[in-house]
C-alpha cells in the first residue's frame, strides 16, 4: 500500500451512491466490504506505526530522561497527515482494486455444479 501518492481525500468528500453499489448493485454490500478493507487499513497503518515508533522507544524507569524526539515527532506528524482508512478504502473501492466474492451465491454454484450426473 503506497500511502504518500493515494488520491484518497483527507477531508470529507461526496460520493455518488450509484458509482459505490455499482460493483455490488446493493448498497449495503458494498459498504460492508469497505468498512472490511477499512479495517485491514487501519490494523496495516497501525501495525507500521508502532514498529517505527518502537525504534525510538526507551526502557528506562526514569521520568527524568524523558525528552521530545524530532524524528518521532515527524514520524507521528506524517501519519496524522494520511488520508483516514475509510477514505482509502472507498479510493480503492472505486477503482475496482478490492476483490470480493459473495459467498451465498459461490455456495449456490457449488451446489448446482456438485448436484449434476455425469
Amino acid at each position: 500500500m503506497d500511502l504518500k501518492h493515494s488520491a484518497a481525500s483527507v477531508s470529507t468528500s461526496t460520493i455518488d451512491k450509484n458509482l459505490v453499489d455499482a460493483q455490488t448493485d446493493n448498497i449495503y454490500e458494498a459498504i460492508s466490504i469497505i468498512a472490511k478493507r477499512a479495517t485491514q487499513i487501519n490494523a496495516d497503518i497501525k501495525k507500521e506505526l508502532i514498529d517505527k515508533l518502537d525504534e525510538f522507544a526507551t526502557y528506562n524507569d526514569s521520568l527524568e530522561e524523558v525528552f521530545e524526539n524530532k524524528e518521532q515527532i515527524e514520524v507521528s506528524k506524517f501519519y496524522e497527515k494520511l488520508p483516514k482508512p475509510h477514505a482509502l478504502a472507498v479510493e480503492e473501492w472505486l477503482d475496482q482494486k478490492i476483490y470480493h466474492r459473495n459467498t451465498a451465491t459461490a455456495a449456490e454454484s457449488d451446489e448446482e455444479v456438485s448436484g449434476e450426473t455425469i
